[in-house]
């Protein structure tokens, strides 16, 4: 349950549905398996899984949803060997080749006539809504994904009003300044890793990985009119993370002092673990995320409604 990624979404209205009433709405759109000639099915499920019995899981204010996706397997190297049988056996028994029409329609019916027989895999996309912060956070490592999430979340509940969280400073610009100056932002230290890119031509890209970021070699590529696009970075709370141009968080780390927490606590089951993981993630999110904000320059709140941009 520990999120990874961390894709960050404002709501521009006060989000003021209960628990309850969330759990109710996501029940109407549960998942179900696909059937013999779905290629994909996807649907909400319960976080806790078969340790649960509803939709959300909620404490101190936050409610955690969880989306299932379970997709056929038709490799297409199956679909074009099956494909080139049939083209062979037409024009074997009818002197012909098919045109391309043809061809698209005998693959249509072979794909069709594979589903049921094809295998499945299942994968979960986990978010909580944060309606004190007025934050959606969905743990997806594309935004694809978490666009697929939150499409459903708005079929769900009748409307899903966010936007992606914005800072006022750019990020590309401020993670330049940071290795530049060889120093992070207040509350941060650099980590060992970053991407550059070139202003002039987008393609060119340089990885670096267990480096000085503060070394000369990539301060000269700096100087040579390249800019940073990913970097690591470690958060005094104990979280290491990479953050991109987009404010996007990957590859989340929790340290020791997050670790010491969760020996503290005792938990009998596997709810209440998750119960406990919950509430310590959340605890240290609402920290951790305006930290990230506040090193960008704060949050730009132009696109909010008044009502939170107020509150924020």
């Amino acid at each position: 349950m520990w999120f990874k990624n961390l894709l960050i979404y404002r709501f521009t209205k006060p989000f003021t549905l209960t628990a309850d009433e969330v759990d109710q709405k996501l029940g109407e759109m549960a998942f179900s398996p696909c059937n013999s000639q779905d290629p994909s099915s996807y649907g909400w499920t319960m976080p806790l899984g078969s340790q649960g019995s509803q939709y959300v899981h909620s404490a101190n204010g936050y409610i955690m949803v969880c989306a299932k996706k379970q997709e056929k397997i038709l490799p297409a190297a199956v679909i074009n060997e099956v494909l080139a049988d049939k083209l062979e056996e037409i024009k074997s028994q009818e002197d012909r080749r098919p045109g391309r029409k043809e061809r698209t329609d005998l693959k249509e019916e072979i794909i069709f006539s594979l589903l049921p027989r094809a295998f499945t895999r299942s994968n979960r996309v986990f978010a909580y809504i944060a309606p004190q912060e007025g934050l959606l956070i969905v743990d997806a490592g594309s935004h694809n994904k978490a666009e697929e999430l939150m499409v459903l979340l708005r079929e769900s509940l009748g409307s899903l009003p966010v936007i992606p969280i914005k800072a006022k400073n750019v990020a590309q610009h401020a993670m330049t300044e940071w290795l530049t100056n060889g120093s992070a932002p207040k509350g941060f230290e650099l980590g060992g890793e970053c991407e550059l890119r070139d202003k002039a031509d987008d393609s060119a890209v340089i990885r670096c990985k267990n480096q000085n970021l503060c070394s000369t070699e990539i301060n000269n590529h700096i100087q040579a009119g390249m800019f940073v696009n990913k970097l690591a970075l470690h958060w005094v709370g104990d979280i290491d993370f990479i953050v991109d141009d987009q404010l996007t968080i990957k590859r989340l780390s929790f340290g020791d002092l997050v670790q010491e927490k969760l020996g503290e606590t005792n938990a009998d089951s596997a709810a209440e673990q998750f119960d406990v993981d919950f509430n310590i993630m959340t605890g240290e999110f609402a920290k951790f995320i305006p930290a990230v904000l506040e090193a960008f320059g704060g949050e730009d709140t132009a696109e909010q409604d008044p009502v939170i941009s107020s509150a924020a």
